[in-house]
Parts: C-alpha cells; sequence; structure tokens
C-alpha cells in the first residue's frame, strides 16, 4: 500500500506540472499583442475648378456648388463619426485586453475573465478577426488554469474556427498548438481516443511540415524560413512533452520515457543545455527512469540537472530539488532526502509555490514513516 502510495506521488509531481513556456520557447501567434488596424484616411478638402464658361455664369452655378458642398460635408460627417466611433471602440477593447493582462498577472482572475468578456463583445461589434482570435484564446487559457474544462474546449474550439475560416491552413503552427491544447484537454477529461487522435495529429502534421523545411539547405534558407523552422521543433517539442504526461498518466512508461527523450533532445538543441525548459525534462526524464526502476540513472540524470540549475539561477530550482529528494527517498537514501527536502521547501516559500510545498511536505511524511519503520526492525 505504502509502494503504492509513494508511486503516486512521484506520477504526480510529473503530472501536475504545467507547460512552462520560456522566453525562447515557441509562442503562439494567436498569442501576439493586438494592434489596431490601420486608421481610416481623414476626410480632405475637395476643389472644384471652374472652367471659363463657368465663370461667366457663375451665379447660375454657384447655388449648385454650394449645395453640392452641404451634401459632401453632411455624409464626410457621418462617415467621419462612423469611423471616429469605430476607433474609440477599439481604443476602448485594447485597453481592456491590457486590463486583462495586468489582472493575469496579478492573479486577479475574475477581474481578468470579465475584462475578456468585455472585450470579445467589441472585437465581434468591429469585425476585428485577429482580435476575436486572440481574446478567445486568452479567455480558454483563463478557463483552461481555473480547471474549467469544457469552457476552455469550446473557446479553443471557437478561436479555431475564426483562425481556419480566415484561410489559416491546417499545418500553421498556431492551429497546431490549439489542437495540442484540446488534446491536453481531452487527456484531463478521461476522453482517451479523443486526446489520443489529437496527439497524433499535431505530431503528424509538425513532422511532414519538418520534412519539407528540411528539404531546404541551410545556405538557401531565408532569416525567416529559419525562425520559422527552430518555432516549429520547439512546438514538436512541446507536443512530445504533453503527449509523455499523458502517457505517464496511463502508466505507458516506456513510451513516456521515448517522448521525454525526443523533447529533451529537441530543448538541447534548439535552446542549449542551461535552459530553463532543458532542465525540467531532464528533472521529468529522471523520474520516469526511477519508476521504471531504472535509480542510478534517474538519479545520476537529476543530479546533472540541479547542479546545472545552481550554476544557471533556475526560476524553478525548488522542483528539481524536490524531484532530487523524492529519488533519493526511493532509493532508501533517507538523510540526503531530508537535507534536499529542507533546501527545496525554503525555495517553494520564497516563490509562493503552494504545490510543490504540499508536494515536499508530502515527502518529508513519507521519510518519518520509512524511519519509523526502519526503527521497528531494529528493535
Amino acid at each position: 500500500m505504502a509502494a503504492s502510495c509513494f508511486r503516486g506521488s512521484v506520477l504526480a509531481r510529473v503530472l501536475n506540472r504545467r507547460i512552462r513556456v520560456a522566453p525562447h520557447v515557441y509562442r503562439c501567434q494567436t498569442g501576439a499583442a493586438v494592434t489596431p488596424q490601420p486608421e481610416a484616411g481623414r476626410r480632405r478638402a475637395c476643389w472644384i475648378q471652374v472652367s471659363g464658361q463657368d465663370r461667366a455664369t457663375g451665379r447660375r452655378l454657384g447655388g449648385g456648388v454650394v449645395w453640392a458642398a452641404v451634401a459632401f460635408s453632411v455624409f464626410s460627417s457621418r462617415d467621419e463619426d462612423q469611423r471616429d466611433e469605430a476607433q474609440s471602440k477599439e481604443d476602448e477593447m485594447i485597453l481592456l485586453l491590457k486590463k486583462a493582462k495586468l489582472s493575469i498577472y496579478r492573479g486577479q482572475l475574475p477581474a481578468a475573465s470579465n475584462f475578456l468578456h468585455q472585450a470579445v463583445v467589441l472585437a465581434h461589434q468591429l469585425h476585428h478577426t485577429q482580435a476575436i482570435i486572440y481574446t478567445y484564446s486568452q479567455m480558454a487559457n483563463l478557463a483552461y488554469v481555473q480547471g474549467q474544462l469544457d469552457s476552455a474546449e469550446k473557446l479553443f474550439k471557437a478561436a479555431m474556427s475564426f483562425l481556419l475560416g480566415g484561410g489559416t491552413p491546417q499545418d500553421d503552427n498556431a492551429v497546431i498548438e490549439m489542437s495540442l491544447k484540446l488534446a491536453t484537454i481531452y487527456a484531463e477529461q478521461k476522453k482517451p481516443e479523443l486526446a489520443e487522435h489529437g496527439f497524433r495529429f499535431c505530431m503528424e502534421t509538425l513532422e511532414v511540415k519538418l520534412e519539407k523545411l528540411k528539404e531546404e539547405k541551410a545556405e538557401q534558407q531565408t532569416d525567416e524560413e529559419a525562425v520559422l523552422r527552430k518555432d516549429t521543433r520547439l512546438l514538436l517539442g512541446l507536443c512530445l512533452d504533453s503527449r509523455a504526461r499523458y502517457r505517464a498518466s496511463m502508466l505507458h512508461l516506456n513510451e513516456a520515457g521515448q517522448d521525454y527523450q525526443r523533447a529533451l533532445d529537441i530543448s538541447r538543441q534548439e535552446q542549449g543545455e542551461t535552459h530553463p525548459q532543458t532542465l525540467v525534462l531532464m528533472s521529468d526524464l529522471a523520474t520516469i527512469l526511477d519508476l521504471q526502476g531504472r535509480h542510478a540513472d534517474a538519479l545520476a540524470l537529476v543530479q546533472q540537472a540541479v547542479d546545472v540549475s545552481r550554476l544557471a539561477g533556475h526560476p524553478d530550482q525548488h522542483v528539481l530539488l524536490s524531484n532530487m529528494a523524492g529519488i533519493l527517498l526511493h532509493t532508501g537514501q533517507l538523510e540526503d532526502s531530508v537535507r534536499f527536502y529542507q533546501e527545496a521547501l525554503n525555495l517553494a516559500r520564497q516563490a509562493g509555490d503552494q504545490d510543490t510545498v504540499d508536494q515536499i511536505q508530502e515527502g518529508l511524511r513519507e521519510v518519518r514513516k520509512r524511519r519509523q519503520h526502519q526503527e521497528q526492525e531494529t528493535q
């Protein structure tokens, strides 16, 4: 029973981790800031050239010219009023999106949701497709982190509908990233067929796309094509990471380990050995190795991740230390386990990471149980 509980806590360390998107990790184009659409040209003065003959009869034509000018002014003013109203709505929409972003940063999620709902109404009124896609995506992300999976699913589908309806191809990275989020949602909703179909679509589409990009020789690639290739590879790594966590949740450890290894290889090649994402993937792969009984390999890998994180100043160093402490606990090295757990606990509290604090305290309780068991055996 104790072994089963411990196995569950080890899995939780991997499965509870959210995707961490670092500065150089691919970010969906729908996450870009919404910029105002080009402002319509302002009304210009209209000059009417009068011919010589018209000058001779100027008095007769004068009234017509005046009425034409008045009519033009009325219609132009109406058009300008409409443009001013549209501009005012667009400015209000952008302000609401900025307020939503600030509220999310501050952890004020209900306020952020309210701002986003107001913004999407204005985006629809303006027929601003880019803003509609962006806002739906943000609403979906917000619903997801709050555990509102059904709402997140509907909102991601709405955003994708507008994206595809605007002519975006199915192999566009933005479409694939939304598909990946949907697959992740299906996995959490316990809908394995939909989840597996979604992960398969993302993986196969990205691999075909990378093969096409690979056909271009490096010296013939433009800077834009080189950036696209890197972004696409990083997105593939993100898909592998997500599918690995799903496979781990299904206890398909061999397949999960293979996905983590491929994701780790991509992160090392594209972002380097010291990148935060690389270190997190090393730690996650170590956890899978630990679950497979490959304790020496797991300990060596997580030790490497911890050592690099100390030198590089990893933002989630407490998570890596906690994972290492868990592996040490599993191998029976209780004193070392406690030492790393205590260090991780202090850092987790400083970071305000309550989830990791809870996991560390659970690990420390497991250490106490094992010590008591050892004491009873020696009596």
